[in-house]
């Protein structure tokens, strides 16, 4: 358990937050300035705010009523920054033991091996950084903070700098580090394609205030929390492989209904999450017929929220979890949606993209 409260002023920013973020991938989830990276560099010891309390396990790393601060070099942490930072005139493989000798008598519990292989840089072992692409440093920046044995991993917008090819390469070892490293992980990013695929919890931010925190799901689908508004909302839903199919599709089964998208990796029975922008639904009274789209889940409207401008918000409770509709409110008038009828939403199995689907 990380337990964090701040207080820190900058002539722009006036920061107090207060939360606790358990085990697994708790993401600092905001717009730019909002105060996550202050948050993050406050936990790595690298800002000393004005007032308050860190605590990483039971171990206080700050504590400012109390006289503690230990520096960075004592706290513990890794921490993976935009760029991978390793160390130009060594091999990846002195990069990754540099993490294990930084550990002390903690490094005799890193698994080398099972770090490389977990990675997949078991190739890259004898390149110096110069000859790696942007995934691969990230990845090798990624095994030298795990090395050093950290009790928690810091990771400050870690794909931010990569083009999207690169990210859709590193995306899958981030999730593999969450499910099988046991290590918490504090993220920052402000992207919603990275926080449905890979939080297990979200802090929201707005102007160094936390709005909502929560598990992805609640938080992706509240549009009032995410950074440009109703553009970004979206359902996140879990459901598992159930077939794939020889047209290239796989079937997924989600909470009982059948979801198709173009081929996933996977095997049957394996876990997966989807995430299904609002703007991609379209709203139906009655069960369509005659449609070209595979998918309508069917359930009931939960709330309809009316937008300032020509927009509405309609949230609908299905077996496969909550789906969020943006549509026009003409539209909404015109089928005479209110809370608590039945209805039916239809997705294109083509306009779930690849990036929004993760293990």
């Amino acid at each position: 358990m990380l337990e964090v409260a701040l207080r820190h002023r900058f002539d722009a920013l006036d920061l107090d937050v207060t939360f606790q973020a358990p085990q697994g991938l708790t993401v600092l989830f905001g717009r730019s300035g909002s105060g996550k990276t202050t948050i993050v560099n406050a936990v790595a010891g690298l800002l000393r705010p004005d007032a308050g309390r860190i605590v990483v396990d039971g171990r206080v790393l700050l504590d400012r009523a109390q006289g503690v601060d230990l520096p960075p070099h004592r706290r513990e942490l890794g921490y993976i920054f935009q760029e991978g930072r390793l160390f130009p005139h060594l091999t990846v493989r002195r990069n990754l033991k540099f993490g294990a000798w930084f550990a002390g008598r903690r490094a005799r519990q890193a698994e080398f091996d099972r770090v490389v292989d977990m990675l997949g840089i078991g190739q890259l072992l004898n390149r110096r950084p110069g000859a790696l692409s942007g995934g691969e440093k990230q990845r090798v920046a990624i095994g030298r903070a795990l090395l050093s044995a950290p009790r928690l991993i810091l990771a400050d917008e870690p794909l931010a700098a990569l083009d999207a090819p690169r990210k859709a390469e590193i995306m899958p070892y981030f999730e593999r580090l969450r499910d099988e490293a046991g290590v918490p992980i504090l993220y920052v990013s402000h992207s919603a394609s990275e926080v449905a695929r890979l939080a297990t919890t979200v802090i929201a931010l707005d102007q160094g205030r936390v709005i909502r925190q929560g598990p992805a799901a609640e938080v992706l689908g509240d549009p009032t929390v995410l950074p440009t508004g109703a553009r970004d909302a979206g359902a996140v839903l879990t459901a598992r492989i159930a077939a794939q199919h020889s047209d290239g599709l796989t079937e997924l089964d989600a909470g009982g209904n059948a979801l198709f998208l173009p081929r996933i990796g996977g095997q049957i029975g394996d876990s997966v999450r989807v995430r299904i922008a609002a703007h991609d639904v379209i709203l139906s009274r009655a069960r369509p017929d005659g449609l070209s789209s595979l998918n309508i889940l069917p359930g009931r409207i939960a709330e309809l929220r009316a937008g300032d401008g020509p927009g509405a918000m309609v949230a609908l409770d299905t077996s496969a979890g909550r789906v969020l509709a943006r549509i026009t409110r003409r539209s909404a008038d015109a089928l005479g949606l209110e809370p608590g009828q039945t209805c039916h939403a239809v997705v294109k199995s083509v306009a779930v993209a690849p990036g929004d689907i993760g293990a």
